[in-house]
C-alpha cells in the first residue's frame, strides 16, 4: 500500500495561503507533520525542521507545518504566522491554516494521526506544540512527542531509511 492509497492521503488540507490539497496531491514523499506555534518555548525547533527540509527535500521528504492555537501560543492570523516563520526562521517548507489537533473538532488529519502510538505505546491527544508524526511512503505513521528534537537520531534514521539513497 502507498500513502496515496491510504485514508491519510485523501484528507483535504488547506494551505496557509488558502488553497486546498491532500498529501497525495503533494506527491509520493516522506512527511514530517508538526503542530507548530510561534510563541512556544519550543519554537527554536523551527530551525531544525528547516534544516531537515534543506537536507532531505530533494530526496523526496517534506516537513509540513500545522499552526495550532490549541495551547494558546500561536499568532492571530495566517499572515502573521507566515511572516514570523519566514523572517525569524527562514521557513521554506509547506505551512497550513491554523488547525485544531485535539478534541471533537480536531482536523481529520490529526484525528487519524493521534490514533498512532509513540515509543512508549501511548496514543491519543497531542500533548503540546511541536508533536511530530513521520509518515512514510507506505502510509505508516511514527509518532514523536514535543520534546524529541527534529534532528534526534530516531527521527533522522527513520527519514533516511525511508528515502532513496543519495546520489
Amino acid at each position: 500500500m502507498t500513502l496515496s492509497d491510504s485514508a491519510l492521503g485523501t484528507i483535504p488540507l488547506t494551505t496557509i495561503d488558502g488553497s486546498t490539497t491532500t498529501l497525495s496531491d503533494l506527491g509520493d514523499k516522506v512527511y514530517l507533520v508538526v503542530n507548530v506555534a510561534s510563541r512556544c518555548g519550543l519554537a527554536p525547533q523551527y530551525k531544525k525542521l528547516e534544516d531537515l527540509q534543506k537536507t532531505y527535500g530533494e530526496r523526496g521528504f517534506s516537513v509540513l507545518g500545522f499552526p495550532s492555537n490549541q495551547f494558546l501560543q500561536e499568532l492571530g492570523t495566517e499572515d502573521a504566522i507566515k511572516e514570523y516563520c519566514s523572517t525569524t526562521w527562514g521557513v521554506t517548507f509547506p505551512m497550513f491554516e491554523k488547525t485544531r489537533v485535539n478534541g471533537k473538532n480536531a482536523h481529520p488529519l490529526y484525528a487519524e494521526l493521534t490514533k498512532s502510538s509513540d515509543s512508549a505505546g501511548k496514543a491519543g491527544k497531542v500533548k503540546w506544540n511541536f508533536e511530530k508524526f513521520v509518515i512514510t511512503r507506505d502510509g505508516e505513521v511514527h509518532r514523536f512527542r514535543p520534546t524529541t528534537e527534529p534532528d534526534a537520531p530516531e527521527i533522522v534514521n527513520l527519514i533516511e531509511a525511508s528515502l532513496p539513497t543519495a546520489q
